[in-house]
């Protein structure tokens, strides 16, 4: 069926419902068109982008009616940056969002309707929360220094030095580290030559400690003026950790894998309940310290502990969830394919002095599997936080054939979720309870965690 606009028509349209990635969806004589920086609600004026049989992109040439959810961003950049895909809407109104798109993707992929959703867990200030930052350093179209977010979908740099996500001493960090880089004529990084020193800025605040990293990646080895560097730091409050991470591949990962102490630790101390952990630059560490706690203690709470359970947690990247099991478990094992986190998890472990947790590094489809095999080792209950992408379906195999109790799945892809449940749900598990926690206020992104129950199992 042809479409019934094509590219370039300006039409109007009521958005009606909100997508994936945080698009309004409208339809245009029963056309569909999604159209970014929309509201449900709104009534705007469009041009076509893009068609195709069933759908369409179009962008919004004028706001002809607000909707009742709209707000004005307290960012100015909001629209243009990527970080921010619902700063727009009304916080609320995002909560809800969130909500709906975990249970229509159970609902959808997986399969599921009678199962219980609890209300999603939002934050009473939904701004300067993240406690790791990470800003791209490129030049202007003038050849100045610009430091600040990648435009959506794009390397094309917003230059700014004020996040309303971000830990607010990051304004001072990048107002002097833009000064020093264009006294010392530092060159940017740039992508498509692969020259230029300094390629991003990676700031790490700790929400309960106030101590401050700064790290700086570079396409090289050192930095001149290195003096004049950390002490123009040290006059920031909290600073804790001044390093170099070297990075020299022509690649889009951001960090390396060397790091260079210049001043203070390799790392900074933050703590998340009684817990303390020590955070690297290539530590993985949720941005959210707030919602952390909660989505930990839910966790915990799915995963009914009494001191007698043996747990494995696997993916678990600096011991974060395994040490707060571990306060309640007779043993946690943890698995993690990244050495250093390993690393990381084990002296976490130290420091808390907490004697019952294990970590083995490695793959986890791969760990699990071998250690069930050779080892004969069980688990009574299983918690898995995997990547976006899931879990590998030979994970999932060893985990029913392992059949621990209750598996808690903690996940920040609601599609991938739906399906790795779906798969567990149709063999000899129970989709029990389903929590969806706004760790990432503004953005389209959010965290889940479910409880499953083995089918002869009462969960009470």
């Amino acid at each position: 069926m042809q479409a019934v606009v094509k590219k370039n028509d300006q039409v109007e349209v009521t958005i009606e419902d909100i997508g994936s990635e945080g698009e309004g969806i409208g339809r245009y004589e029963g056309y569909t068109l999604f159209v970014k920086d929309t509201v449900m609600g709104d009534i705007v004026l469009v041009q076509v982008m893009k068609t195709g049989k069933t759908y369409g992109y179009a962008r919004m040439i004028k706001l002809l009616q607000p909707s009742e959810f709209r707000v004005e961003p307290r960012c100015p950049i909001a629209t243009k940056c990527g970080g921010c895909q619902l700063q727009h809407v009304d916080y609320k109104k995002q909560l809800e969002y969130k909500e709906n798109k975990v249970r229509n993707c159970l609902t959808r992929i997986g399969g599921f309707h009678d199962f219980t959703m609890e209300p999603i867990c939002g934050m009473e200030e939904p701004y300067y929360y993240r406690n790791k930052s990470q800003f791209p350093v490129g030049k202007n179209k003038d050849g100045g220094v610009a430091i600040g977010f990648y435009a959506g979908r794009t390397h094309s740099i917003i230059d700014t030095e004020h996040c309303y996500i971000g830990a607010k001493v990051n304004v001072e960090i990048l107002s002097f580290l833009r000064t020093f880089i264009e006294k010392n004529n530092l060159e940017p990084y740039e992508e498509e030559t692969h020259k230029g020193l300094v390629r991003h800025i990676l700031t790490r605040v700790g929400y309960s400690t106030g101590e401050v990293m700064v790290c700086l990646v570079i396409n090289g080895n050192t930095v001149p003026n290195k003096e004049e560097l950390i002490q123009g730091l040290l006059n920031i409050q909290g600073m804790k950790s001044i390093c170099l991470n070297v990075n020299k591949e022509k690649t889009n990962v951001i960090l390396g894998e060397k790091v260079i102490p210049l001043w203070g630790e390799p790392y900074i101390t933050d703590g998340i309940g009684s817990i303390s952990y020590r955070i690297s630059p290539l530590s993985f560490y949720q941005v959210n310290p707030v919602q952390t706690k909660k989505l930990y203690d839910i966790a915990l709470e799915y995963a009914d502990l009494h001191g007698d359970e043996v747990v494995w947690d696997l993916y678990c990247g600096i011991g974060t969830i395994s040490l707060f099991l571990a306060q309640k478990a007779k043993k946690v094992y943890g698995v993690e394919i990244i050495p250093q986190a390993i690393e990381d998890a084990k002296t976490n472990a130290e420091i808390n002095e907490i004697k019952n947790a294990e970590f083995f590094v490695g793959a986890a489809e791969e760990v699990l599997p071998r250690k069930y095999k050779e080892d004969k080792i069980y688990a009574d209950v299983i918690v898995v936080d995997p990547p976006r992408k899931g879990c590998e379906q030979s994970l999932l195999d060893t985990i029913l054939t392992m059949a621990p109790k209750r598996v808690v799945y903690v996940s920040c892809d609601p599609a991938t979720l739906a399906r790795d449940l779906k798969y567990l749900c149709e063999k000899d598990y129970e989709l029990v309870k389903v929590q969806a926690v706004d760790q990432f206020s503004h953005s389209v992104h959010v965290e889940t965690v479910c409880l499953l129950a083995r089918k002869c199992v009462e969960i009470q």
